[in-house]
């Protein structure tokens, strides 16, 4: 698991894989903070960790990173952790779209082409 804290070449993930899936990195952002910790079995591991380091609950989103794929097809909003009835999302996906846009951001300030 590597959190990343300052921009970094997004060719880091390709060296993650083939990794625990194959052409996927799972990833935990912060979206207060402007942390992504990626790189683990699940989702909930790298929660975890973020939570340890002073992340905030309600700020974590689980994601997937395919660092071979296009940018519209890089991230996937999926993951348990994102389930959270008393913030309003219901699923394993990013239902909002100011949450999801300030993951995107995130991404693309740390996670650079």
């Amino acid at each position: 698991m590597t959190i990343i804290d300052h921009p970094t070449q997004r060719a880091i993930l390709k060296d993650m894989l083939p990794g625990y899936f194959g052409d996927m990195v799972k990833a935990v952002v912060d979206i207060s903070r402007k942390v992504i910790g990626v790189d683990a079995e699940l989702h909930a591991d790298i929660e975890q960790a973020l939570l340890e380091t002073g992340s905030k609950q309600g700020d974590l989103w689980g994601i997937n990173l395919y660092p071979d794929l296009s940018e519209e097809d890089f991230i996937e909003f999926d993951s348990l952790i994102n389930i959270r009835p008393t913030q309003g999302n219901r699923s394993r996906d990013v239902q909002d779209s100011d949450t999801r846009e300030k993951i995107v951001e995130t991404v693309n300030y740390l996670l650079t082409v």
